[in-house]
């Protein structure tokens, strides 16, 4: 059993590797304690309200309500953040997307965005959805956070801040800064 929640813990601080699903299951007998696991982890679209909600709020809730972002990037963001459509992929069980997620969504809420025009789609352990957009969107790692602007892609926050915060990375995005995630070379 121990082997199985080491491998967790790796692919919890992994978010950027995919896995094969069999590379977690055991072989013999079914691990109940894994699948309670799985069970537990949101997949395809979502609302933020399902993040509020057991076992999800456990890691969400306080995350949220102590993310008190920077005033003058704050600004930035509540000024221009509205001309955008946002799609956000992300995984219940990943690291990355446990810390930068309720972040984001703090801000989206600080900014009174519009949560019609937010898109949100939960991926499994490999990074896959039961529709597949994860190909057509070229995402690889998670949370990746797109930002459309007229209906074309305009830059992408991915995994995690490439400044000092992930609200000064969004205010460079949403003002039409220079901006480079942190796999772009």
């Amino acid at each position: 059993m121990n082997k199985y929640l080491i491998l967790l813990a790796v692919i919890a601080l992994s978010c950027g590797n995919t896995v094969s699903k069999s590379a977690i299951e055991p072989k013999s007998e079914t691990n109940l304690e894994l699948e309670g696991v799985q069970k537990d982890m949101l997949l395809g679209e979502f609302q933020k309200e399902e993040l509020q909600q057991k076992p999800f709020s456990a890691w969400f809730t306080p995350r949220y309500n102590k993310f008190s972002p920077e005033t003058d990037a704050m600004a930035t963001i509540k000024e221009n953040i509205g001309d955008y459509d946002i799609k956000v992929l992300m995984g219940t069980w990943c690291g990355d997307s446990k810390r930068e997620v309720p972040k984001f969504l703090k801000l989206l809420d600080d900014a009174q965005y519009d949560y019609d025009k937010l898109n949100m789609v939960a991926v499994d352990y490999n990074k896959q959805t039961p529709s597949k957009i994860e190909e057509k969107l070229e995402v690889h790692r998670v949370p990746t956070i797109i930002f459309y602007k007229d209906g074309k892609e305009v830059n992408r926050f991915v995994e995690y801040s490439r400044g000092e915060s992930i609200e000064e990375d969004i205010a460079k995005i949403v003002s039409g800064k220079e901006y480079k995630n942190s796999y772009t070379n």
